[in-house]
């Protein structure tokens, strides 16, 4: 759970295309491409507080600004959910990535802006009434809520809010099946082998929620190989589908435009993961 969320904020930072000033743009498109080409997660950990610091004075200037809140619920979220270990740090960060996709979300569907206090027959059916032109808020809501309940694992009312973020994530993939290179199929798969089947875990159906996350990234984003070894191959025991996707993630190439800080990371973690198989199996 802690690695999905990464992937999201280096596939949406340039969210921030719509500062006023063409100098902000372009310094806000240029630290965008800078972070999602990084080979080296270290200087990231080290740079990310400065952006943050940065996009926080953007949105202080232009606060009903859609792209800059979505940006900064990003930023927030996975700088929280891949970097911070310490959990009270972690709650205050997730905290405000959710309170800025919040406001976004209330700023593009007012009507909707209390839905997440509704019950969830009454939650799941409002969720139909979000249209395409509003995938980026939906989004970016579902997934800042996933690191905020993330961070609160000890809060059972939190954590009972969970197929919600299940709902939020069928909705955007109902919509486009193919939205961030199918990123919210990599997060199903990840929801629903949360669990074991014995628990009401749904491994199957997230094995095919991984297959759907790799195809629809062209094989490009590593972090779906590596997160169904983790979610699906471990809860199933299946030590021959775990160690064949863990190599052909540490035999690719980290480098893609727009993935190369996360495929770093996927491969780390792939690694990690296979030299702790013979033990888990």
């Amino acid at each position: 759970m802690r690695l999905v969320l990464l992937i999201f904020i280096f596939l949406t930072l340039s969210a921030c295309n719509t500062l006023v000033s063409s100098a902000t743009k372009d310094l806000a498109d240029n630290l965008s491409k800078a972070i999602q080409n990084q080979n080296d997660p270290d200087t990231v950990r080290q740079g990310a507080p400065a952006y943050l610091i940065m996009i926080d004075s953007f949105i202080q200037g232009a606060p009903d600004d859609v792209d800059l809140l979505i940006a900064g619920s990003n930023l927030y979220g996975s700088y929280a959910s891949a970097f911070i270990t310490e959990p009270e740090r972690a709650r205050r960060l997730t905290e405000k990535s959710r309170q800025y996709a919040l406001h976004a979300f209330c700023i593009k569907l007012p009507e909707l802006c209390d839905v997440s206090e509704k019950h969830f027959p009454e939650f799941e059916k409002a969720l139909q009434k979000i249209e395409k032109n509003n995938l980026p808020v939906l989004n970016t809501w579902g997934i800042s809520w996933a690191g905020w309940i993330q961070s609160r694992t000890e809060d059972w009312v939190a954590i009972a809010d969970i197929p919600k973020i299940k709902a939020i994530m069928l909705r955007v993939v109902e919509l486009d099946p193919a939205w961030d290179h199918g990123n919210a199929q990599l997060y199903l798969g990840v929801l629903n082998a949360f669990l074991p089947a014995a628990m009401g875990g749904k491994p199957e159906l997230a094995k095919e929620y991984f297959e759907q996350a790799i195809s629809y990234s062209e094989g490009k984003n590593l972090m779906a190989k590596t997160l169904y070894a983790q979610y699906y191959a471990r809860i199933v025991f299946d030590k021959q589908l775990h160690d064949k996707l863990l190599n052909e993630v540490l035999q690719s190439p980290v480098s893609s435009p727009g993935m190369t800080l996360v495929n770093t990371l996927a491969r780390e973690q792939a690694q990690q993961l296979l030299n702790g198989s013979d033990d888990f199996f």
